[in-house]
């Protein structure tokens, strides 16, 4: 059983930064992927960002250039950096993992593991 806690959500102004964590405790076995995904109220869940067990990365539209998804397999722990954050991005952040081979961004469905979520909000 694996268990994702998110970390790292809070307030800030557009134009700032906020780095979200995702701890992950028990095995996740490769091939995986692994995917940071939001959901604003009235709104679909959305990919914002994957990244693979071998370290291939897949980013949604509306990130790309701003995002960066990283992983620290010593500390079993994922990172999401939110750069040049703007309102439209306020939302509730999900980490989340499947067993998979290539990019889960456009299958929120199909992930198998979720966190509780952590929530960001940018004032403008």
């Amino acid at each position: 059983q694996v268990q994702l806690v998110e970390s790292g959500g809070g307030s800030v102004q557009a134009g700032g930064s906020l780095r979200l964590s995702c701890a992950a405790s028990g095995y996740i076995y490769s091939p995986y992927c692994m995917g940071w995904f939001r959901q604003a109220p009235g709104k679909e869940r959305e990919g914002v960002a994957t990244i693979t067990s071998s370290g291939i990365t897949t980013y949604g539209d509306s990130v790309k250039g701003r995002f960066t998804i990283s992983k620290d397999n010593a500390k079993n722990t994922f990172y999401l950096q939110m750069n040049s954050l703007n309102p439209e991005d306020s939302a509730m952040y999900y980490c989340a993992v499947r067993s998979y081979v290539g990019s889960c961004i456009d299958n929120y469905r199909g992930m198998r593991y979720w966190g509780k979520g952590t929530l960001v909000t940018i004032s403008s």
